[in-house]
Formats: structure tokens, sequence, C-alpha cells
């Protein structure tokens, strides 16, 4: 891996703080021990190898990923167990044979009769058993059987058992717990998503039909459940960066968030106390995530080159390669003489994810300053 100074790095660049990830990780999977759960990480934060090496050091147990080109580096890497966490689409089967025929412990994810068919139609006509869990909808929020949906959750573990697949259990993904930001309203959906799920599994079972794992979870959820009856493992990925979505939710503070971008003070408009630097929505990204909460954070909060917030500060606007810092609401007379040209900044970001998307390696900052290049997994 290439080393060099936080000082000689070229702007735009995404930041890492290895400590503060490494205490997020910790954090994480300690809870997760005293709680008595595998713990599977979601890699879609980082798409990077480094970092998954250390959720896996500290303990973790398989890993969940959003795309097959995850799962194939991953793999390459030596990782074996691993959630295709996404509804897999027909055509991306021979993709996930591929791996399965490597010896990949690969599992997939459906929500549908016709889905499940596919499965085990393809499986059949390969010569393979996939397994596959039933994504399970608790909250309303995006895909997944309902629960309480007995005919179609049962029809679905049915397609899977006619050859070419079988069910290994069901998964959930409180999405809706981003838009909670209150610890009652936090315990009250990770209790919501737990008893979804074990419900769902309960009946399940009762019909005969295995299931074995019973995996739930969101960054929110996991560092908020009061109990995990019944559940085997649970999954999160924003945690080991945190982000300022997830601060307002109430599950981190500023200064355990761990990504940020690099930026450089490039001009001004005095006039409308503006600073303008060369990180604009392709390093930020365009996800305003805080804008449907209590505090909107524009497109990022503004810190100094080591990382200090500077009160008030935030990058209000963004074009393709230009970011606007300034203080809503009370223009700053002094923009020119407080933020000169040539003036290095990092911004922490609405959305972790989105953020670390927008670039192809991570500059990770150790704490003699010294950075090395972390590579990021891009594709599908």
């Amino acid at each position: 891996m290439r080393v060099t100074r936080l000082a000689d790095l070229p702007t735009p660049a995404a930041l890492v703080d290895v400590e503060r990830m490494r205490r997020n990780i910790a954090r994480m999977q300690a809870r997760m021990d005293a709680m008595g759960v595998r713990f599977r990480p979601h890699v879609k934060t980082s798409k990077c190898l480094p970092v998954v090496e250390k959720q896996l050091a500290a303990g973790a147990r398989g890993i969940t990923v959003s795309t097959l080109k995850e799962a194939e580096q991953c793999f390459s890497a030596g990782i074996g167990d691993i959630l295709y966490a996404v509804g897999v689409a027909p055509a991306k089967l021979p993709q996930a044979l591929a791996l399965r025929r490597r010896g990949c412990d690969l599992k997939l994810i459906v929500d549908s009769v016709e889905a499940a068919g596919a499965v085990a139609a393809y499986g059949r006509g390969e010569g393979e058993t996939f397994e596959a869990w039933i994504e399970i909808d608790t909250d309303g929020h995006r895909s997944g059987v309902a629960p309480d949906d007995q005919a179609r959750l049962l029809a679905v573990g049915r397609a899977l058992h006619g050859g070419g697949a079988r069910l290994g259990g069901v998964m959930t993904h409180a999405g809706a717990s981003y838009a909670c930001d209150t610890p009652d309203a936090l315990a009250k959906i990770a209790e919501q998503e737990r008893s979804g799920a074990v419900r769902a599994a309960d009946r399940l079972r009762a019909a005969g039909l295995p299931c074995a794992t019973v995996s739930v979870g969101s960054t929110p959820t996991a560092l908020s459940a009061a109990r995990l009856d019944g559940v085997t493992e649970v999954r999160a990925g924003v945690y080991v960066f945190f982000d300022l979505v997830m601060r307002n939710v109430g599950v981190c503070t500023t200064g355990e968030i761990a990504l940020s971008v690099l930026t450089t003070v490039i001009g001004h408009q005095p006039q409308r106390g503006w600073a303008i630097v060369d990180a604009g929505w392709m390093a930020m990204s365009r996800d305003r995530g805080t804008g449907q909460q209590l505090r909107d954070c524009g497109y990022g909060e503004v810190c100094d080159e080591s990382g200090a917030p500077l009160d008030g500060y935030l990058v209000t606007g963004a074009n393709q390669e230009h970011g606007i810092v300034a203080k809503p609401g009370a223009p700053d007379p002094d923009i020119v003489s407080r933020f000169p040209i040539g003036t290095r900044l990092r911004i922490l970001p609405n959305h972790a994810c989105a953020t670390g998307a927008q670039h192809p390696e991570y500059h990770a900052i150790g704490a003699s300053g010294d950075a090395q290049v972390w590579p990021r997994i891009h594709g599908w």
C-alpha cells in the first residue's frame, strides 16, 4: 500500500480516521458479543478489504454484501461466508453459481414465489442447491414479505423446496429506523424488527419448513435493541464510519464520525459570505439525508484540516466540482481572511456509503499522520 502524508494529499480526497474506525468496530462487536448473537457486518459502507479484515479480526463472523462484485473480491481475499442481501435477479444467477462452485458459501435472498421459483429452477438445471433466505418487511420501508402474511410467506418457503434450493432462514432490515431520533423510538423499532423476524421464522417452522437463521439489523437498531431473543445474527454497516444522519438519529457523536473529505478553498464570494472549495457533489455525493431530519447539515459539516469541527459552517450548496462553505442565516463578513485561498478543510458527510462511493480509494490516516491508500471495490 502506498503511504504518504496528509499534508501532501491532493484534494478532494476521502479520509478515514483509523483510530475512530477501530473504536466504532470494537463498540459494535462488544455489544453483539454481550447480547449473545453472531455479528455479520454489511460491507457496502466501506467496500474496502482492509476495513473488512479489521471487522472480522474484531470477531465478526461472515459478511453481508450489496453486490456480487463485493462477494467476488471478498471471496478472492479468503472470506467464504457471504450473504448477498439484495433480491437476486434471475440474470445474476450464473454469477452466483460461479461463486458457489469456487467454494463460496453464498446465501441469496428472495421475497416472492416468482423469485424463489427462479432460484430453485436454475439450481435444478445446473445440479446446484442454492441457499436462500426470505426477506421480511418489518416496517414497510422497502421490500420483503410481511411477517403476518402467512400465505405468501409459506408459499415462498415451499417454492424453495422443490429441489435446486433450500430455505436457510429469514432476514430483515429496519430501514425506517433512520427516521427516528429519540432513544424510545429507536428501542421501539428495534423491538418491532426483532419480533417481526422471529414471528416469521416461527410461522415457517410451524409449517414444517426449516429456518435456522433469523437475521436482523441496521446500525440504529443494532445499537438500540433492548433484547434479541430468537435472533441468531445481526447485520449493520454504516457504524464502521458513522455519518451526520447517524449522529442526528442519536447513535453516535460528531467525534465518532471516521469518514471525511479533504478539500481546498479555491475562491470566495465575500458579499455572500461564501468560501468556494473543490469538493462538490462529485466528492460529497448528492445525498441530502439530513434535509429530512431536524438538523439539516447541507452537503456536510465543515472541520479544519485536523478534523476539529468549525461551529456553524456547512457546505450549503454544491455543483459538480464546487462546494459552497458558509454559515447559514449568518453570512460571515470575514470569510476571506478566515479561509484564505489554499486553506484545507475536512467535510463530514451526510451518508458515509454515498460519499465513499464517489471515491476510488480511501486515505487511511493513522495517529502519526501517515496516510495509507486503501482501494475500494467498484461495480456490480
